[in-house]
């Protein structure tokens, strides 16, 4: 099986951290296009309690359920602090979304064993793979 195929598999559970408010952008589609394929998405959002019906949690520690995978949609310049949040809370897998690109995080994660991706689309790879969690 393609890696990328039983990664998006084996990821029911997926905390986007950035997930946005704003309906039109596509951290709010994304995960929303995701969670209509049957994955469990948690929004991890600095101010907002609830995006898109979700409940919503300030910081990748304050998800009260097991991640599998971090889906990141935060500038690149982030990214190593979400990766080294995504080992604290024992996330099997970090995604950074198309257009992010970060060697550190990169390193991060792949030192700590975790699947990684970036400058991918979840949903775009989701649909031309033909996925479900499972």
């Amino acid at each position: 099986m393609d890696p990328l195929a039983e990664l998006l598999r084996r990821s029911a559970v997926i905390a986007v951290v950035g997930k946005s408010t704003d309906p039109a952008k596509a951290a709010h589609q994304v995960p929303m296009a995701m969670a209509a394929h049957g994955y469990t998405i948690v929004p991890v959002h600095l101010t907002a309690t609830s995006i898109g019906g979700l409940i919503a949690y300030p910081s990748l520690a304050q998800v009260p359920v097991p991640i599998d995978l971090v889906d990141v949609f935060r500038p690149a310049a982030e990214a190593p602090e979400v990766a080294r949040q995504a080992v604290a809370v024992g996330a099997r897998a970090l995604w950074l979304q198309l257009g992010i690109v970060s060697a550190e995080a990169r390193a991060v994660a792949q030192a700590a064993g975790l699947d990684y991706v970036e400058d991918r689309c979840l949903a775009v790879e989701r649909q031309r793979l033909g996925v479900v969690p499972g």
